[in-house]
């Protein structure tokens, strides 16, 4: 679930950024082994790495397939926040509240915040995959779309094996490499895996507290702030400047406070805070105030509905009511999104992949473009704005 839209890579592994990939394979895995040793591995272990390693095609089916993400912030979350999620998510803070205090006291992270990630990655450890962590790795590297961050994650597995914390023939997890219940590459353990239950190993796929104490140290190396917030639902006027809005727009909390934007529950978060208004399907949807700490969500995962959704879903378990389910604008749909975005791109907008999926970089050059054409500039595409273009 997670995509593997990571766009870090840590460390040593940054050194075989610009590696080649494509090819023959078994060529391709020939010239790792060389890289392996100029490292200083030694050959029986790095033998003993790629014995019997193969390409495999449903990985990158399911790389080619994430159809879901092209689905608006209304229809994701209703279709990943579901009951079992909700209820479960309530039992496992209660069952391992001594694990969730220690990380609130030691990262000031609230326990909302890896209950979501624990429950849209893997419902909570029961669905972490079943894909075979190497050749999933090997055949992402070895496929030219991404292989800057897939290739290092093949040395940071082997520096994992060295270590007797992965076993090439037996490791598995998601289609894309990652490992555990809350889904973690490679080289995102090495960094910050932690023995959370005190047993002398990390273990990802089966300790609980191991698995919450990596994943809050994750966040905190992301640049988590303390006790900080990260998103809160709004109500805002309707003569609001829309183009103040959207992510790349940010002003003190005080000056949103002038312009009418309130705390749809509660109270707006005190302090000198930079937040930023988030339309996810426009001005007549629900809106939210973005801190700081949501800048880490998008370098955990930058597909931008599923971390709207995780925040959100993270303030829900942590006493936040119910989004307002206003009856937002219609619309586009996903031929007409690629049809969008290659207008936007014939303007000279960035909107990375044309892909159909509403980004950040798209909703930013559809903002622009709205205000060129005197449109309420909220960042949401509509047939109107389409067919005006």
């Amino acid at each position: 679930m997670r995509l593997l839209l990571l766009a870090f890579i840590l460390g040593a592994y940054s050194t075989v950024a610009n590696a080649n990939c494509g090819g023959k394979f078994d060529d391709f895995v020939t010239t790792l082994k060389q890289e392996a040793q100029t490292m200083g591995h030694h050959k029986n272990l790095i033998d003993n790495f790629f014995f019997d390693v193969k390409q495999n095609p449903k990985v990158l089916k399911a790389d080619q397939n994430q159809n879901i993400f092209q689905q608006d912030f209304l229809k994701f979350s209703q279709s990943l926040i579901s009951d079992y999620r909700i209820s479960h998510a309530k039992i496992n803070a209660i069952k391992y509240k001594s694990t969730f205090s220690r990380i609130e006291k030691e990262f000031g992270i609230p326990n909302g915040v890896l209950l979501a990630f624990w429950a849209f990655e893997t419902d909570f450890g029961v669905n972490q995959g079943n894909f075979n962590t190497l050749n999933s790795l090997l055949t992402l590297a070895h496929d030219c779309r991404r292989p800057k961050l897939f290739r290092p994650q093949i040395f940071a597995a082997l520096t994992l094996f060295k270590q007797n914390q992965f076993d090439p023939p037996h490791t598995k997890g998601a289609w894309a490499g990652e490992i555990g219940m809350i889904q973690m590459l490679p080289a995102d353990i090495i960094r910050n895996g932690t023995d959370g239950d005190g047993d002398g190993v990390v273990d990802l796929q089966n300790s609980v507290p191991d698995t919450l104490i990596t994943g809050a140290k994750m966040l905190s190396t992301l640049g988590w702030q303390a006790n900080a917030p990260w998103l809160q639902e709004i109500l805002i006027p309707k003569n609001l400047d829309w183009n103040k809005t959207g992510l790349y727009n940010s002003m003190p909390l005080s000056a949103w406070k002038a312009l009418g934007v309130e705390a749809r529950s509660g109270e707006l978060f005190e302090g000198p805070t930079q937040a930023s208004v988030l339309l996810p399907v426009g001005r007549n949807g629900p809106a939210f105030l973005t801190y700081p700490n949501f800048d880490v969500y998008l370098k955990w995962n930058q597909s931008l509905v599923y971390v709207t959704t995780a925040a959100y879903f993270a303030s829900y378990l942590n006493g936040s009511p119910i989004y307002n389910s206003n009856t937002p604008d219609v619309g586009l749909n996903e031929y007409e999104m690629r049809v969008l975005q290659k207008k936007l791109v014939t303007r000279g907008h960035d909107v990375g992949k044309i892909d159909g999926i509403l980004g950040a970089k798209t909703r930013s050059a559809v903002q622009r473009e709205q205000l060129l054409l005197k449109m309420p500039a909220d960042a949401w595409p509509t047939p109107e704005l389409l067919n005006r273009l």
